[in-house]
This record gives structure tokens, C-alpha cells and sequence, in this order.
């Protein structure tokens, strides 16, 4: 219980402080005025910036950490989620004992303090996996998935607020680069080809793929290689990587024993009028439709959980444990990467035969609404 007696080693006023700034209201930004306001990265503009950052973001973390310290079936005392709740309180701190941002050379220190905030919160994701994962051994068998609808909604709204923090401070840093891509306004890319994005993201899947199994299915891309369109590469990049890495396991596990060559995985790039559309099909068997309803759920995973055979927190490198299959949140943590800028994540499967994922990427370069 380290973890634990971390937290209560921050002081009373501290956590005051939290409660106090997670009441207050958040600023959403809109990705067009995100794209306007980086196109000129001025000192004045990076200044403007950093000074809404020191107070916006505050508040999102406080917001996580009351969340943390109030989940249902025991889930916040979970050692893995401790690690996490002190991971924001440290953040917190940080945030708030940074003074006024005043000149160029305030706004400098602060674009590093954050990045460091973003480094530090690297592997909430997977560690908040394990702290389901240790949360799910303590559960009775027999309980029904809908029961815990109070954490599937939390995690929901956790892992969206996640991205948005990650999406405001990785915005704010990149417009630093002296040198940026072309085309590129920070994070995000004006002119993105969506297939070019694909191939890069398969490539990684079949890699994985290939040291897990000693093989991989072929992965087809069908669509117009000169269409592009703004977005953010690194968003679709990650799930285009979880939809085709699903895939090539699907597609690998049925074939391993076959005579026949392993059918390739199909992805199809549509320019449609109002959507992106990336379809992404497997002939790898399926799933029973008793199962459709759970794979959006951060308790179910088909696949062995690979955290399982760890215990002692301060000695998991969780960037080097197998990444193929096993957290059980791929499609929904996808799936609310899709929603973040107005899109969807679709999945249609026939049993015994294979599995359609329709990844909907709304334009998003006229689009004025506030990012969550």
C-alpha cells in the first residue's frame, strides 16, 4: 500500500485546493481555432497559451483526481489506481505552485514543466488496465457486465479527459519546434493522407504480430493515395494500430493450424461527404454475438491479459510488455479517440467468418465546436 501512504503524506490544503479547482468550469477549445491560433506561433500567441493552459488545466486534473477517490466496488483503494490518483496529485501540485506566466522566459519553463506532466501520466492507460485487472479478481464470477455500467462510464469520461489534456499540452509544445513538418500545425496535420497514416499503422501492427506468432497476414489498402484531410496523425495512427493489431490475432489464431494461406487483412479509405470512413475487414472467425455486447467494456478481453503475472508496480516496465492483445481497452479507448473529434467506431461481425470495424473521422477543418 505505498501508494496509499503517498497520498496521505499531501497535505490537507492540497487536497482542499483539489476539490476547490475541480468545481470550477473547463474552457473547451475548438480544433479550427486551434489550427488558427497555432498557424502563428508568436511569443505573444505561446504566451497567450501557456496562461490558459496554468489555469485550464488544473482544473481537468483535479476533476480526475475527485474521480479517482470515488469509484464504486472498491476500484479507487486498488493499488494500481492509487499509483495513478498520486501520478495527478503530483501534477496538481506542480501546476499550481508554478507561478504567474509573465514574459517569454516564464512561458519557456512552463511548456517544460508540462511536458514533463505529460511524461509522467505516459502509462495511465495500462496501469489503470491493471488496476481493472486487479479489480476483476476480486469481483464474484458470475456478475453481470451491465452491473458495473458506474465504471464503464467513469472510464469513459477519465480516458476523454485524458485525451484532451494530452491533446491541449501536446498542442502548446509542438508549436515550440523551430523546424515543424509541412503542412503541420502543432499536433495537427493540415493536408493528413489518411492511407499514408494506414500503411504506417499496419506496418507496426504486423510487426507486433510477427514477434508474437512468427507470422502475419498481408494487410490490402484500397483508396486515393493524393486525399488528404486535416486531423491529428498520431490519433488515427493509434487506432488504425489496435483495429488491423485485432485483426491480424483474429486472422492468425484461426489459420495457425491451416493448410491454407492466411486470407490478408482488407482496409478501405472512403472520402465521403460528411465522414472519413476507414473500413477494416478480417476473415478471422468472428465474434459470437453474445460477446459483441461486452467488447466495448474496459472487464472483457478475449485474449490473455499479459499484466497478469505481475504483482510489484515500481518494477513493470509497462512500455515493453506485450502489446498485441490482453488490457481489454483497445476498442474502447479507439473508440473514444474517434468520438474526441465528432467521429465513431463501429463494429459488425459475422461469426464463423469475420470481422468489419468502421472507424468514422469527421472533417474537421470548418468545425467550431469545443473539443471535450
Amino acid at each position: 500500500m505505498a501508494a496509499k501512504k503517498l497520498y496521505e503524506s499531501f497535505s490537507r490544503e492540497l487536497i482542499e485546493e483539489v476539490h476547490r479547482w475541480g468545481s470550477m468550469k473547463q474552457t473547451g477549445v475548438s480544433l479550427k481555432y486551434m489550427m488558427e491560433f497555432g498557424s502563428k506561433p508568436t511569443p505573444r500567441n505561446l504566451l497567450i497559451s501557456s496562461q490558459f493552459l496554468h489555469k485550464e488545466l488544473p482544473m481537468r486534473i483535479a476533476r480526475r483526481v475527485i474521480d479517482l477517490q470515488t469509484l464504486p466496488y472498491g476500484l479507487s483503494l486498488k493499488p494500481a489506481v492509487l499509483k495513478v490518483r498520486d501520478w495527478y496529485l503530483d501534477s496538481f501540485r506542480d501546476l499550481r505552485s508554478f507561478p504567474d506566466i509573465k514574459d517569454e522566459n516564464d512561458e519557456l519553463e512552463f511548456t517544460k514543466m508540462i511536458n514533463l506532466v505529460k511524461v509522467r501520466h505516459n502509462n495511465v492507460v495500462p496501469m489503470m488496465a491493471l488496476g481493472v485487472q486487479q479489480l476483476k479478481k476480486d469481483l464474484h464470477p458470475k456478475i453481470d457486465y451491465k452491473d458495473l455500467d458506474e465504471i464503464h462510464q467513469f472510464l469513459d469520461r477519465f480516458y476523454m479527459s485524458r485525451i484532451g489534456i494530452r491533446m491541449l499540452i501536446g498542442q502548446h509544445v509542438a508549436l515550440h519546434d523551430p523546424n515543424p513538418p509541412p503542412d503541420c500545425v502543432g499536433y495537427i496535420h493540415t493536408k493528413m493522407s489518411p492511407l499514408e497514416v494506414a500503411r504506417d499503422a499496419s506496418e507496426d501492427a504486423r510487426s507486433i504480430c510477427l514477434r508474437e506468432y512468427g507470422s502475419a497476414p498481408k494487410v490490402n489498402i484500397y483508396g486515393d493515395p493524393n486525399f488528404t484531410f486535416p486531423y491529428v496523425p498520431t490519433h488515427l495512427h493509434l487506432m488504425v494500430f489496435e483495429l488491423v493489431k485485432n485483426s491480424l490475432r483474429a486472422v492468425e489464431e484461426r489459420f495457425v493450424d491451416s493448410d491454407k494461406v492466411a486470407p490478408p487483412v482488407r482496409i478501405i479509405v472512403a472520402d465521403g461527404l460528411e465522414d472519413v470512413t476507414i473500413k477494416i475487414s478480417d476473415e478471422g472467425g468472428g465474434i459470437p454475438r453474445s460477446g459483441l455486447p461486452k467488447i466495448f467494456t474496459y472487464l472483457y478481453s478475449t485474449a490473455r491479459n499479459p499484466l497478469d503475472e505481475h504483482s510489484d508496480l515500481d518494477t513493470i516496465d509497462l512500455a515493453t510488455v506485450s502489446t498485441l492483445a490482453g488490457y481489454g481497452y483497445g476498442l474502447p479507448i479507439s473508440r473514444l479517440y474517434a468520438r474526441y473529434f465528432g467521429g465513431d467506431l463501429q463494429i459488425i461481425s459475422m461469426e464463423g467468418y469475420g470481422t468489419d470495424a468502421y472507424l468514422h473521422l469527421s472533417r474537421l477543418g470548418d468545425s467550431q465546436e469545443p473539443l471535450p
